[in-house]
């Protein structure tokens, strides 16, 4: 019988390297203990700080904006420093879709720029210094085999997410970026209108300092909170001046007091058009999947509409989501369709037998209820008026709106710094010079596709070139 073991040795003169040797034991052939191949694996370069030091850049944050604010600021020959409070960087960019990370959208730039709901027009800099394609090209440089799959959304060919948090990783890494994992920034350091520096409380539970001619905020939102997301940057950015404009969850699952919210839990409902209702009127549509859940209901419509409903609910509006069941039918096309069901029955069936022929199963009681008309209703009983009735409810079956997911369960983040108070061309602060922001941070969002990992890598890439041609004082 064979055994295969694995060896791992840090190394000394640098602890971000690991030596691994691949030992096999096979008693059968006699082969005892032999190592077959070694290699040296590069990790993230940790380090420990000399407090004299002072680094062109402090980067707050090794998410995907920080990472690559921190890796294009050390391949411009800058020393670099990047904080990072978790144990390892990168952990939400690990999670997002669903494990296979969605980290771009390759839909023409105009059309990209359309599905940013806020922050735009600020937005427009930096997708010209990164758009979407120039961020694929980046990556299959790292050896990231990319993948478009519907919707023009681009992935790994892996599957993984760990493959692009590694390339950005090793980028860094190879671009000579010093991290420091456990690390938490408690204070940005300024003096008079300038940074140079800030405070961390490190792994030990000690306060440090650490100087630097430019400091860039990379924290992140509050979604997601055990990924490190936690809204720590709202508050350093407050305390040097900035004004945070109301932070609320974005791309969330929405919660419903349907009545038949459990029958429904776990219906999966295709290519459907699903309006939504402020105050009964319509505000916002999209075409595509919706789920229920046992609290309401979720899936890839819902997520794009939840922005604009969080914000009614917010304001105390009545919220609803309006269901065509049948958007590739008009009425008149319905009714046709609904009278060849009833003559292909039987003279002796039931509506609910109707309702089987017309949605999933699942959608048959809820329905029937709604309709006031019990499944056990002979078919011919049914009247012209109840039949432009289950027209009406097929075409606009109504979900109200009761509430939305915490945090915890948003994907991204709407709120956060106002980009009044950072200059787009640049995405340094108008208040603080040598300050930066980039990523989720900043009070920037879009739909749901790959449109917000775009936008914190396009960010990261353009504070990470730390231009200053534009500063105010």
């Amino acid at each position: 019988m064979s055994k295969i073991a694995y060896l791992c040795q840090q190394n000394e003169s640098d602890p971000g390297k690991v030596a691994v040797s691949v030992i096999v034991r096979d008693d059968v052939l006699g082969v005892r203990g032999r190592s077959v191949f070694c290699f040296t694996m590069q990790t993230e370069r940790t380090t420990e700080l000399s407090e004299e030091k002072i680094y062109d850049v402090i980067v707050i944050g090794g998410g995907a904006a920080g990472l690559m604010a921190a890796g294009t600021a050390a391949r411009a020959g800058r020393s670099v420093l990047l904080l990072e409070k978790m144990e390892k960087s990168a952990r939400k960019v690990c999670i997002t879709g669903k494990g296979r990370c969605n980290l771009t959208n390759i839909c023409p730039p105009e059309e990209f720029l359309e599905k940013v709901r806020a922050g735009r027009d600020f937005f427009r800099p930096a997708f010209r210094t990164l758009d979407n394609q120039a961020l694929c090209r980046f990556f299959e440089r790292q050896g990231v085999k990319l993948e478009v799959e519907q919707g023009r959304r681009v992935f790994p060919r892996s599957g993984k997410a760990w493959d692009i948090a590694d390339a950005l990783r090793y980028w860094c890494s190879d671009n000579g970026v010093e991290t420091l994992l456990n690390a938490r920034v408690r204070e940005i350091l300024t003096v008079g209108n300038r940074v140079y520096g800030v405070t961390y409380r490190n792994k030990r539970g000690f306060t440090r300092k650490a100087e630097a001619r430019n400091v860039i905020l990379a924290t992140g939102g509050a979604s997601y909170p055990a990924t490190g997301s936690t809204g720590d940057g709202y508050g350093l950015a407050h305390a040097v001046g900035h004004t945070i404009v109301e932070v609320r969850p974005a791309l969330v699952p929405l919660e419903s007091g349907h009545a038949d919210r459990f029958l429904l839990s776990g219906l999966q409902l295709r290519n459907v058009q699903v309006a939504l209702l402020i105050d009964g009127t319509v505000a916002d549509e999209a075409f595509g999947e919706l789920q229920f859940s046992r609290r309401g209901v979720e899936g890839a419509t819902t997520l794009r509409l939840s922005r604009r409903a969080v914000d009614a609910l917010i304001d105390g509006k009545q919220v609803a989501l309006s269901l065509d069941l049948k958007p590739a039918l008009s009425p008149e096309i319905l009714r046709e369709r609904i009278h060849r069901e009833r003559e292909s029955l039987p003279p002796d069936a039931f509506f609910g037998e109707l309702l089987r022929k017309l949605m999933p199963r699942q959608l048959v009681q809820p329905m029937a209820r709604g309709l006031h008309i019990p499944t056990s209703t002979p078919l011919h009983q049914l009247t012209d008026q109840q039949v432009d009735e289950l027209i009406d409810t097929l075409k606009h079956f109504l979900v109200p709106i009761s509430d939305y997911r915490p945090f915890e369960e948003a994907i991204v983040t709407a709120g956060g710094v106002s980009t009044e108070e950072v200059d787009p061309e640049t995405l340094q602060s108008k208040i603080v010079r040598g300050l930066y922001f980039a990523g989720e941070v900043l009070d920037i969002d879009a739909d749901t596709g790959g449109y917000n990992l775009q936008i914190a890598f396009s960010t990261g890439f353009l504070a990470g070139q730390l231009k200053k041609e534009t500063i105010h004082a």
